[in-house]
């Protein structure tokens, strides 16, 4: 059962997710404000961020620099936490830029709203 929040949530949302996934690289400082790079993994990809999985606690409204695997980086905001299973924790992002750098950072088209 979808709840009003969820329903919100989706009709607010600018771009459709893709089921896909990509390796990233990841930087900036986590919960405890330790500088941090990393890999990490990021899915449910869009126009405007993705959701990422990684064994930091990130604070939430804090900035990362996201590297895809051709070595461009973009800036990008923590949203929310989605979930944390067995040390692996989920954030929403989303850019901070919306520059045709970040238009094609995934490498990948997406449809038309």
């Amino acid at each position: 059962m979808i709840t009003a929040a969820k329903r919100n949530q989706i009709a607010k949302r600018r771009t459709s997710r893709m089921a896909l996934s990509a390796a990233i690289g990841l930087s900036g400082q986590d919960h405890g404000k330790s500088s941090f790079t990393t890999h990490a993994k990021a899915t449910h990809l869009n126009k405007h961020g993705a959701a990422i999985h990684l064994n930091r606690e990130l604070l939430v409204g804090s900035t990362v620099v996201v590297r895809n695997k051709s070595g461009a980086q973009v800036s990008a905001r923590v949203i929310r936490e989605v979930k944390a299973v067995e040390g692996v924790r989920t954030y929403g992002i989303e850019f901070t830029e919306q520059d045709n750098r970040v238009k094609n950072f995934w490498g990948i088209t997406f449809p038309t709203a």
